[in-house]
């Protein structure tokens, strides 16, 4: 990484051709990865075309390759598939549709390309740029070009952005289009399960993903599943008498449906295939239950993009022009990739080789290997202990499961688990019982807390709740909350000395839509909220279509923290955002107001300014309102909504589900290990500062951080990191919306071997 920071402005697009294309199948997002390549391209300076219908269109020419403009890609940001087309090209497998292709592109000056598509697309850019000296100089042997030119645009660079809602792809962990699929599924289910309920049904769901089964897997835990069949783990010889074991089981306990998720390329052992239809004859000729199959099909692939793809669509755009501007003669072509939260360079060929491996390994039955490639495995501990589990502070859209992962997983590794209702307030009073694994069955899709949460830290009734931890023999706590867990956890630690009940592993797993807690970059809730404000901002856009020019002001949630009013600016397309973090005065909203001025007076009909609860305590939301409402008269006129609550409630994310899940079932792991390392002569002591830990996501992987060391890293009086990585993507938000401004690359995705981040970063996660 550089040592100093180095702005856009020192990297120069003057003179450069960018062409951007989407190629293979659709996904949700690729219009927002278009639109950030476009804007970010003209914003340095450099000419950005659009190339129509994919490969197709670079080999015909013509009109399929038109210069873009700012304002072309206006209003893509929330719409799905792809405007600019997509196609699957024959002619450019073919030695004579790439030598037109390349003539198209030097016609027109392009040796820069933006390739949004899978490996297939992907590879067929890579093989293109290899060959690309050879056909300049077909092409000056035939004279359609001339030396000069040739000599010109001598070098083809290539950067690859994967579109693709299988996310098959190595080397990234969630590729353009995955959430938003997600999303499409868990709908349906949801419906789906109100209807199985009301009739006691078994229902089939079929979903996409060819020979990838992460859509399934992810789905079933989202949606708390009973059984799945993905392609890259088969089920052993004997799966049908242990499928309905479970599905029969599951009715004794009293639920009143079941849900099988098939992956559409699902197979047996032996390779046959598994389909949807004779999952459910199975199903019928066994157990006799009512069963319906669902095959969703490309229903997957509609509908508008999620908050979380115009996000990564939108940085991966920003940080492909980075690398395109940065790349020289010897830069091999590149894909920039999702590495826990950061964006990252890998090598094309390095990413589309390992995919490779894992289908080879597939083919070859050797699925361990594939499930290897594909991610990492977790084990089990025999130990077994009384694990307590409580959720602090606001409500949070994906608490409930993280609660039913952590449940589930603590029974699997052979402890009791006991839930708290009510917060420390519930602790402290007595509300503690045992919890089973059927007790949290249809938890992952609910909102709120099923547990109850309230805001009361335990200081003041800790002489209780080390009573209550010794009553119920409690031997480690999982907190499940926000800034009042966070502090909570302190509270709980500083009085070890006092309380030898105290003297646990305890671990507190970040959950509030606030995403304001220190050590971690994410938080459990916040991309529910994030998508309920960008529905909103999509449907308030959308009111104003056909009538006159006008701007909405518009305020979220998070306190001093200005997270969801950035971010959800971002993936709304808002032309600004108000916060606490960055100050602001009454010069700089005039010169908002100017600036959205002059907007309007070009093609642009809607603005959209976003305004943190807390930014200010002067410049209220209907002072901003007034003042842009007066200034603007003539121009537009405005309208103000403040969002409330509802950015709290709703049922949670795919990412929410799949995040709780996950961070939860780590944070359980870490327990057991804490529980085995201080077990010492019949009990568990642990006082240490490393047994009292917060699981956050840092950049790249899931860390736990001693909560003691937290505490320099935090604004208590604000409640909000004194660091909060997310102002990074101020400037990237201000730019997109047509503001001049610096843009910090010092953190730009550096080309990494793929093997090195796997081995290093994604095996920590």
């Amino acid at each position: 990484m550089p040592d100093t920071k180095k702005f856009i402005e020192n990297l120069s697009g003057a003179g450069k051709c960018i062409g951007v294309l989407t190629s293979g199948g659709d996904a949700q997002g690729m219009n927002a990865a278009v639109r950030a390549v476009v804007r970010m391209g003209i914003y340095v300076g450099a000419k950005v075309y659009f190339i129509h219908e994919g490969y197709q269109g670079m080999v015909d020419g013509g009109d399929n390759i038109k210069e873009a403009s700012w304002e072309s890609v206006s209003s893509m940001l929330q719409v799905g598939g792809t405007v600019i087309g997509s196609a699957r090209c024959k002619d450019f497998r073919t030695h004579e549709g790439r030598l037109r292709a390349a003539l198209n592109l030097v016609q027109r000056g392009i040796t820069n390309l933006c390739v949004i598509g899978g490996d297939g697309s992907l590879t067929g850019a890579n093989l293109f740029r290899e060959e690309w000296s050879g056909l300049l100089d077909e092409l000056v042997q035939s004279g359609e070009i001339s030396e000069e030119a040739s000599q010109i645009y001598s070098a083809l660079h290539i950067v690859g952005m994967v579109g693709s809602i299988d996310n098959d792809f190595c080397g990234t962990d969630m590729t353009i289009g995955t959430d938003s699929a997600l999303h499409r599924i868990i709908e349906v289910v949801d419906a789906i399960m109100t209807t199985a309920q009301s009739h006691q049904r078994t229902f089939v769901l079929e979903v996409m993903g060819r020979h990838c089964g992460y859509l399934a897997l992810v789905s079933a835990l989202a949606c708390g599943a009973d059984w799945v069949l993905i392609p890259e783990m088969p089920p052993k010889d004997g799966w049908e008498e242990q499928m309905c074991y479970k599905l029969s089981e599951s009715r004794m306990r009293g639920s009143r449906l079941n849900i099988i998720i098939v992956a559409e390329g699902a197979t047996d052992r032996h390779g046959n295939p598994i389909s949807s239809n004779a999952v459910k004859e199975l199903v019928v000729r066994c157990l006799g239950f009512d069963t319906r199959v669902t095959v969703l099909g490309h229903v997957q692939r509609g509908g508008t993009p999620s908050a979380f793809d115009r996000i990564l669509a939108s940085r991966m755009g920003v940080e492909a022009v980075l690398a395109l501007l940065e790349a020289s003669p010897g830069t091999p072509a590149c894909v920039v990739s999702l590495c826990g939260n950061q964006a990252v360079r890998v090598p094309l060929m390095e990413c589309v080789q390992m995919t490779q491996e894992v289908q080879k390994a597939m083919d070859e039955k050797r699925f361990e290997e594939a499930v290897r490639l594909r991610g990492s495995r977790c084990q089990s501990s025999s130990y077994s202990f009384n694990v307590a589990v409580l959720n602090v502070g606001a409500p949070a859209a994906g608490m409930n499961a993280a609660v039913r992962s952590a449940v589930r997983v603590g029974i699997t590794e052979g402890h009791t688990m006991f839930a708290v209702s009510d917060g420390f307030e519930g602790f402290y009073k007595g509300q503690i019982k045992e919890i089973k694994w059927g007790d949290v069955g249809g938890w992952t899709g609910q909102g709120g807390s099923l547990l109850g949460t309230k805001r009361t830290l335990p200081a003041k009734h800790i002489d209780k709740i080390a009573e209550q931890m010794r009553i119920h023999n409690i031997n480690a706590l999982l907190v499940i909350g926000g800034f009042e867990a966070y502090l909570g956890l302190m509270e709980l630690q500083a009085a070890r000395s006092k309380h030898a009940e105290l003297c646990v592993p305890m671990v507190m797993v970040p959950a509030t839509v606030s995403n304001n807690i220190p050590g971690s970059d994410l938080s459990i809730g916040a991309d529910t909220a994030l998508n309920a404000i960008t529905d909103t901002c999509d449907r308030i856009k959308q009111s104003a279509s056909g009538t006159k020019r006008r701007v909405f002001i518009i305020e979220t949630m998070g306190g001093y923290c200005g997270y969801l009013a950035t971010v959800g600016g971002l993936a709304a397309g808002a032309d600004a955002a108000y916060i606490y973090e960055e100050p602001f005065d009454i010069r700089e909203l005039q010169s908002n107001v100017e600036h959205l001025t002059e907007k309007m007076k070009t093609s642009i009909q809607r603005g959209l300014v976003l305004r943190n609860e807390n930014c200010s305590e002067n410049y209220t939301t209907d002072f901003i309102y007034q003042l842009y409402n007066e200034e603007g008269k003539g121009v537009f006129d405005c309208r103000k909504n403040v969002l409330g609550h509802m950015q709290q409630g709703g049922a949670p994310s795919p990412f929410d589900r799949n995040f709780g899940t996950k961070i939860a079932a780590k944070a359980m792991q870490w327990i057991s290990k804490k529980l085995k390392e201080f077990y010492r002569e019949g009990r568990v002591f642990a006082n240490t500062e490393d047994s009292a830990c917060l699981l956050g996501m840092r950049r790249r992987a899931l860390v736990f951080q001693p909560v003691v060391q937290l505490k320099d890293e935090t604004d208590f009086v604000h409640r909000i990191p004194k660091e909060q990585w997310w102002l990074r993507l101020r400037p990237l938000m201000k730019i997109l919306a047509k503001y001049k401004t610096s843009y910090d690359v010092s953190d730009s995705g550096q080309l990494e071997h793929i093997v090195r981040l796997r081995a290093k970063d994604v095996s920590a996660i």
